[in-house]
C-alpha cells in the first residue's frame, strides 16, 4: 500500500491518500480542507478512488468531502453510524468558515465495529474507538499500519471537551482496543507526527493510570 500524507487546512489535519500500486484502487482518509489540492494528487497518481473515509465527523476532518465526492462520484463516503449526526451538522461549528468547509454529502455507507474496507490487496479493519466523538474509528491494515484519527496522537490523545465527546470512554478505547496490537504498529494520527504503539505505551503521559481526563 502506498500512503501520501497531505497536511490540510489551518488546523493542519493529516489527510491520507492510500492506494494499491498494482490495481490503483485507493481511498482518501479525512479530507478536511483544500479539496482541489487533494483531488489533484489523486488525479496525478491515477488513483481509482473507491472510498472517502471519515475517522470522525468534526468539520476539520470532513470539510472537503464535497469537493472529493464531486470529482469522484463513484467513491463511497463512509463514516461510523454514531457520527452521522456530526457529519450532517458540521457546518454549525464555529471553525467551519476558518477551514473553508462545505456541506458534506450524505454517507453512502455507515460503518460499525469490525467492518472491513477493501482497497486492492489491502483490507482495513474498522475499530470503533469512542471518546473524542461517539463514532470515532481507527483503521488497521493488517500489516503494521494504523490510522488513528483524533483518538491517539504521538504523545497525546484526542480532546474530550467537545460536543458528543465521551470522556470516560477514550482511555479504555485506546488501552483495550488499540494497545493489543503489536508494539511495532505505526500509528498515523489525524494531527502531528507518526509514532508506534510501543512508544505510546511507554511514553504517552495520558496512558498512565493516574491521568484523569474528566
Amino acid at each position: 500500500m502506498r500512503i501520501e500524507t497531505v497536511v490540510v487546512g489551518p488546523l493542519e489535519v493529516n489527510c491520507y491518500i492510500i492506494w494499491d500500486p498494482e490495481t490503483k484502487e485507493g481511498a482518501v482518509i479525512d479530507p478536511g480542507a483544500e479539496g482541489k489540492r487533494i483531488v489533484r494528487i489523486i488525479e496525478v497518481e491515477g488513483i481509482d478512488l473507491k472510498y472517502i473515509i471519515n475517522t470522525h465527523g468534526h468539520v476539520d476532518h470532513i470539510g472537503a468531502n464535497a469537493d472529493v465526492k464531486r470529482a469522484f462520484p463513484d467513491a463511497k463516503l463512509v463514516i461510523h453510524t454514531l457520527d452521522e449526526p456530526l457529519l450532517k451538522n458540521a457546518l454549525n461549528s464555529f471553525i467551519a468558515p476558518m477551514v473553508g468547509a462545505k456541506a458534506s454529502p450524505d454517507p453512502d455507507q455507515l460503518l460499525e465495529e469490525e467492518d472491513t474496507i477493501t482497497i486492492g490487496s489491502t483490507t482495513l479493519e474498522v475499530i470503533h474507538t469512542p471518546g473524542h466523538t461517539k463514532g470515532s474509528i481507527c483503521l488497521y491494515d493488517g500489516e503494521g499500519i494504523m490510522f488513528t484519527g483524533d483518538t491517539l496522537f504521538a504523545g497525546s490523545v484526542g480532546r474530550v471537551d467537545l460536543p458528543m465527546s465521551e470522556p470516560e470512554k477514550l482511555i479504555p478505547s485506546i488501552k483495550n482496543k488499540l494497545l493489543k496490537y503489536p508494539d511495532d504498529t505505526v500509528i498515523l494520527p489525524g494531527h502531528g507526527p507518526s509514532s508506534t504503539l510501543g512508544n505510546e505505551k511507554r511514553f504517552n503521559p495520558f496512558l498512565r493510570d493516574s491521568i484523569i481526563l474528566f
